[in-house]
């Protein structure tokens, strides 16, 4: 989930509706800053509004883009949403890695998605409560492609806790460095975080 502390703008976007036919379109990295831009806001405007009350304009004014912009990339705001609510994307990249490797990985993973990326994989569950009904949206999809999904690749009788326990090892870590504001986490390197952290997720990885 983007973090509360992400705010950051978009690149130049594609041509909006109702520009000249024959312009010349942005290039394709531009499109895909924008839709990355939009995304972040909504994760941005999710963790602090309940979702009906978050409107088109918000997000826009956020991601520094027009709404209009936002209708074309995603349709509506259902739509939107509901890839906001979506974790599937951000586990591929969570789990991408080895088993042997992945304690290790996914601690990185979430590390740098904070400090270079403005996006945290996993965070935004935190903010269900605030959501309501669409909060278990989130809590269902969250269990569906993040903890399930994992326990599907460990082995042993109590796969699902192991896995449960290894991804709330990862919420503390997150809510720490993201929301809490640690200083001397924040004030610790990479490297030296997942060095001392990454042996207690890989933990609950083994049978």
């Amino acid at each position: 989930m983007t973090t509360p502390h992400s705010g950051l703008t978009a690149s130049p976007s594609a041509p909006e509706p109702g520009e000249r036919p024959d312009a010349a379109p942005a290039p394709r990295r531009d499109a895909e800053a924008s839709k990355a831009a939009i995304l972040r806001a909504a994760r941005y405007l999710l963790a602090r509004h309940a979702h009906a009350d978050i409107t088109l304009k918000a997000v826009a004014d956020r991601a520094g883009v027009s709404a209009p912009l936002i209708l074309k990339y995603f349709g509506n705001k259902d739509a939107l949403f509901a890839r906001v609510m979506s974790f599937e994307s951000d586990a591929d990249a969570l789990l991408d890695a080895p088993l042997e490797e992945l304690g290790q990985h996914m601690v990185r993973h979430v590390l740098e998605g904070q400090t270079q990326r403005g996006a945290d994989p996993v965070l935004r569950i935190v903010f269900a409560p605030l959501q309501g009904e669409q909060g278990e949206i989130l809590r269902a999809n969250f269990r569906a492609q993040v903890s399930e999904r994992l326990a599907g690749r460990l082995s042993g009788r109590d796969a699902g806790l192991r896995a449960e326990l290894a991804v709330s090892t990862l919420l503390g870590l997150g809510v720490m460095y993201g929301i809490a504001r640690g200083s001397h986490l924040r004030a610790t390197s990479v490297d030296a975080i997942v060095d001392r952290y990454a042996p207690a997720v890989q933990a609950q990885l083994a049978p």
